[in-house]
């Protein structure tokens, strides 16, 4: 699965471009943030790309999760959102 890393100087129509892209060859991805201004601009990201992908018959759907990575020598945590692709009704 492709991994975006988002951070809080992410324009969030570059990202949700990229979402669109990987959706559309793999059907989900997984965006990486760490801290709250990355994880808004992820969120923005998302509800872009959902606005484009809508129009097609498809939705995304949303799961988050905690993440932990050593950086520096510096344990943080952040959150993971799994994005994945469906078919709308």
């Amino acid at each position: 699965m492709e991994n975006l890393k988002v951070s809080s100087k992410s324009d969030p129509n570059l990202v949700s471009g990229a979402i669109i892209n990987v959706i559309k060859k793999v059907g989900k991805v997984e965006i990486h943030t760490i801290g709250a201004g990355a994880l808004n601009q992820a969120i923005k990201a998302i509800a872009v790309a959902r606005g484009h992908i809508m129009s097609n018959g498809l939705d995304l759907r949303c799961k988050p999760c905690f993440f932990e990575i050593d950086m520096d020598g510096i344990r943080k945590t952040g959150i993971k959102l799994l994005i994945e692709v469906e078919q709308v009704n």
